[in-house]
């Protein structure tokens, strides 16, 4: 496979295609390891996964130039991808010594439960945040006493097949934590039906993520899937709108827009909507989109140009709104820009672009934000500004999303839950709760009759 570098559109390197026969070897070895793996004491994991975290945080900045090489996200955003997987690594680390059964009453005896790990897991991860996303799945997997089988995306392989050379480098057990670059229809197709593989953890297309849904009911294997997302920002009259402004451009274009949380539905309350506009029009048209390395750089490249081509279809030329500006020659740029007067039910108002686009919407009061917010298939995040503590959440629980902010545009935290309702996904990641999805609970009871 080739790889881009995406802010120049020049060949970075060539990387070998995993094959159907590879997945099987992989399942097999990973099998193996996951026997031992599981029989070691929890303290033994977690040592094992600190040494892992610790090698991560030794070469941050090797990892980061590789994300801003394979995915042209800026130099900082990329660091903090880089620091994130070591934080996740060393949070699930510490959840390995506390993976704690129940003791539950039951006449004439003794009842627990006891978590024990699935066995080895697949994990499909994206192309927007490579690192972060797929340590997600691999770190509480691993914490949990599991395998794990790692398919990155096709454009962005480079960075985890370096995190398992690491993972090997710090003393994690061989064939524990696999990457097999390749196709999805090829490689993730082969995890998916795998019988040997007990879990898929996908994040990615709502489209795909049915196909994996669907291939892994009829094999009766356990899925966790992150789907798309079109999430709102909710302005009301009573806000900090200097802080609501001020806060906009980068909830909808970090990572270049490519982002499943992004804020790319403005709902602004009409009363204020036209002052909103005029303080956000300078701020998008501020936003420095170009070099990675730049440590001045705000916004980089889309991926591809495939996704630069889907993202042209969603904007007319002659459509009013606001623009920013965006390198001209080789590479994959798009301008920030933010749309206005379009109908609720336009497909760039309701269709997930996955780029640096946003649509401004006025509203009229509380219950019809509540209905242009959840006037979508998705309900991934969001983020609701106001004063009024009430209001903030009454909104809160109308909204039909799984993770929202008020007076933020934070989504994610390693330590708290993620994921999403309706056709954003199914399951939840992250928090203290982690490692319990790799898990499976087995239920003893042990009579103490005579």
């Amino acid at each position: 496979m080739d790889i881009l570098n995406p802010a120049t559109g020049d060949l970075l390197t060539t990387v070998p295609a995993a094959t159907p026969a590879d997945v099987d070897t992989a399942v097999a070895r990973a099998t193996r390891a996951q026997r031992a793996w599981a029989a070691a004491a929890p303290a033994t994991r977690a040592r094992h996964l600190h040494r892992f975290a610790a090698l991560v945080d030794d070469h941050v900045e090797e990892l980061a130039r590789l994300e801003v090489d394979e995915a042209g996200h800026t130099l900082g955003n990329a660091r903090w991808e880089a620091g994130n997987v070591r934080d996740l690594l060393t949070y699930s680390a510490g959840g390995a010594e506390r993976l704690n059964g129940r003791q539950i009453p039951a006449p004439g005896g003794l009842d627990i439960t006891i978590h024990e790990p699935l066995g080895v897991i697949g994990v499909i991860a994206p192309w927007n945040f490579p690192m972060p996303i797929a340590a997600w799945a691999t770190a509480p997997a691993l914490a949990a006493g599991n395998a794990v089988i790692l398919k990155p995306a096709e454009t962005t392989p480079l960075t985890a097949l370096r995190l398992a050379e690491l993972a090997l480098e710090s003393g994690l057990p061989e064939h524990l934590f696999q990457v097999l670059p390749g196709e999805g229809p090829v490689v993730g197709n082969a995890l998916v039906e795998h019988p040997g593989v007990a879990k898929i953890v996908f994040t990615g297309s709502t489209r795909v993520g049915k196909q994996i849904m669907a291939a892994c009911a009829d094999r009766v294997k356990r899925v966790t899937l992150e789907l798309g997302g079109k999430s709102p920002n909710i302005v009301f009259a009573d806000a900090d709108l200097a802080a609501a402004v001020a806060a906009t451009p980068m909830s909808f274009l970090d990572n270049s827009g490519q982002d499943c949380c992004a804020r790319t539905r403005i709902l602004v309350q009409r009363s204020v909507h036209d002052r909103f506009l005029e303080l956000l029009a300078p701020l998008v048209e501020a936003v420095v989109v170009g070099d990675p390395y730049d440590e001045k750089t705000q916004m980089g490249p889309l991926i591809s140009q495939a996704q630069l081509d889907r993202v042209r279809t969603y904007v007319d030329e002659d459509a009013p709104g606001i623009r920013g500006t965006a390198p001209e020659g080789p590479g994959f740029w798009f301008p920030p820009t933010v749309l206005t007067g379009l109908d609720p039910d336009h497909p760039a108002a309701v269709e997930e672009i996955f780029g640096p686009v946003a649509v401004v919407l006025p509203f009229e009061d509380e219950a019809d934000a509540v209905r242009l917010a959840n006037a979508t298939e998705y309900g991934l995040s969001g983020s609701i500004w106001t004063r009024d503590v009430g209001r903030a959440l009454r909104v809160s629980q109308a909204v039909r999303a799984g993770n929202l902010s008020v007076n933020s545009h934070s989504s994610v935290r390693y330590w708290t839950p993620f994921g999403g309702y309706r056709q954003s996904g199914l399951g939840r990641e992250l928090g203290p709760d982690a490692l319990t999805a790799f898990t499976e609970t087995k239920n003893v009871f042990i009579s103490t009759e005579a």
